[in-house]
């Protein structure tokens, strides 16, 4: 069987077109599937915006009394998630996942957990507990200060 010209235009064969739209109906359907917040920024090593890096004094991220043991509160304006793995023991990290940019949401049964796909992270040392994230949080050293977090 022999492919037929459509239209007036030479060269174009009727597979051509039903191939063509075929692949056009497909990346139609592929990206209606990536479907993700694109209010955040993509993965980034910079530092979180509660990081004083003026060399002045630090302002407060957090009340420590708001940081429960064995877990953490998300900062989200400030892009920073306190923990507390043990009692008197504060870390800070970014709140930005290293997968997709998306902003973690919780910190509960060990772990900091981004809504976007699932990645889970230690709040020990920000390490990746589960994927798809390729890469631990980036740590924020951060100190007690009168009873408030501030970045150390």
């Amino acid at each position: 069987m022999t492919d037929q010209l459509v239209g007036s235009q030479p060269g174009v064969s009727r597979r051509t077109v039903v191939v063509d739209a075929c692949l056009a109906a497909g990346v139609v359907t592929l990206t209606g599937c990536s479907v993700y917040d694109t209010s955040v920024d993509s993965p980034t090593t910079e530092k979180p915006t509660g990081a004083d890096t003026s060399g002045g004094a630090a302002s407060s991220i957090a009340a420590a009394a708001d940081v429960p043991v064995g877990g953490g509160l998300v900062v989200k304006d400030k892009k920073v998630v306190i923990t507390q793995p043990k009692k008197g023991e504060f870390k800070g990290f970014t709140a930005v996942c290293t997968h997709a940019g998306c902003i973690v949401s919780t910190v509960a049964d060990g772990t900091i957990n981004c809504p976007c796909h699932g990645s889970k992270y230690s709040i020990d040392d920000g390490s990746v507990v589960r994927g798809p994230a390729p890469r631990p949080l980036a740590e924020m050293p951060v100190a007690v200060d009168g009873g408030q977090i501030v970045s150390a």
